[in-house]
């Protein structure tokens, strides 16, 4: 069966967004930082569409976290925030942007229902309504045999690690403190269920934490 693989930036204070998320600002104050480490890899760039870029001891953690992904799952708020009902007459289609950087399904979990969402390249949003289980049932069969994703946010993550559905996670703890936001350990407990420590990488900008299914 294919793994279930999260990986996330965090911050020395255990945070994973800033205080004050909004619409205009999706990542809070501050949040920005926890992703300097890799929006200036080649690997990321290549992967948005940019050129350019660093080569060092992030790039082989990125490249793998990209591998042989074949669908991914989100939280509402990482596809795009607005609670509450989607406008039907002008709904709104997430921070993503028209030819989003996935190229496969993206699984949006959320209570409240929406027809799928096609745009550029090769990505298309399903909303679900029917739970975890449901959506990572959904994935997996979109992914047909490879890996999937999930991508956060917080509250996405937490529900997949307290029902030991995640097989791998991936921190990637950025040397810097936020103070407040939104925390990814909330209301998880004191293990890890059943992930342990495998693998540790230090890079510029960022430590990066692996860990696996026992």
């Amino acid at each position: 069966m294919s793994k279930l693989r999260f990986r996330i930036s965090m911050s020395l204070d255990g945070f994973v967004a800033g205080p004050n998320q909004s619409v205009k600002d999706p990542l809070g104050v501050g949040g920005e930082r926890l992703h300097e480490w890799a929006i200036s890899l080649a690997e990321w760039r290549a992967e948005h569409g940019r050129e350019g870029g660093e080569v060092n001891a992030s790039s082989a953690v990125m490249k793998e976290s990209l591998a042989n992904i074949g669908a991914t799952i989100m939280g509402r708020n990482m596809f795009g925030g607005h609670p509450g009902p989607w406008d039907s007459a002008k709904p709104w289609t997430g921070w993503w942007g028209k030819k989003p950087p996935f190229h496969h399904p993206v699984f949006v979990l959320t209570h409240h229902a929406r027809e799928p969402l096609e745009l550029e390249g090769g990505t298309t949003f399903t909303f679900v309504t029917t739970g975890i289980d449901d959506a990572l049932a959904q994935a997996r069969a979109a992914a047909r045999g490879k890996d999937v994703a999930l991508a956060g946010g917080a509250r996405a993550a937490q529900q997949y690690l307290v029902a030991g559905l995640v097989d791998e996670m991936e921190i990637s703890l950025a040397p810097t403190l936020l103070g407040g936001g939104e925390r990814l350990f909330d209301g998880i407990g004191d293990d890890l269920h059943g992930l342990e420590l495998v693998r540790t990488v230090p890079a510029p900008k960022a430590v990066h934490l692996k860990f696996q299914r026992r």
